[in-house]
């Protein structure tokens, strides 16, 4: 169980300070651009290392764990996600508050198809 704890936190770690990176790698914008960039990406990434577990090509449980709950759950930010679409709307960016909402679900549900089928396809 200790094992399985550090490695969610070293993956956690890791994620946390890409996402952190990555946030302010990116350009400033009234739109939350690099939160969505980053959500759709984690559910591509967690897909497709989900379609690996399935196969048996990952067969260490806690490189698993690793990067599927630690990297990828730090990584992405549904917490980050609500909280800017709550400001855009409270800022009357009704429109934005919207199409980030739906562009954020609808793109994340086809990254996590996506990487699911791009998975069970090689190979």
């Amino acid at each position: 169980m200790l094992l399985n704890c550090l490695a969610v936190g070293c993956g956690g770690f890791i994620g946390s300070v890409l996402r952190y990176l990555i946030g302010n790698a990116a350009p400033s914008s009234s739109f939350p651009l690099a939160t969505l960039a980053i959500n759709v990406v984690g559910s591509f990434v967690l897909a497709a290392l989900a379609a690996l577990v399935l196969r048996g090509a990952m067969a260490d449980g806690q490189l698993s764990l690793l990067l599927r709950v630690g990297l990828c759950g730090g990584f992405t930010t549904m917490s980050t996600f609500s909280l800017e679409v709550v400001d855009l709307a409270s800022r009357g960016a009704w429109v934005g508050a919207v199409a980030y909402a739906v562009l954020t679900c609808a793109l994340c549900v086809a990254a996590a198809f996506a990487g699911g089928v791009i998975v069970s396809k090689v190979g």
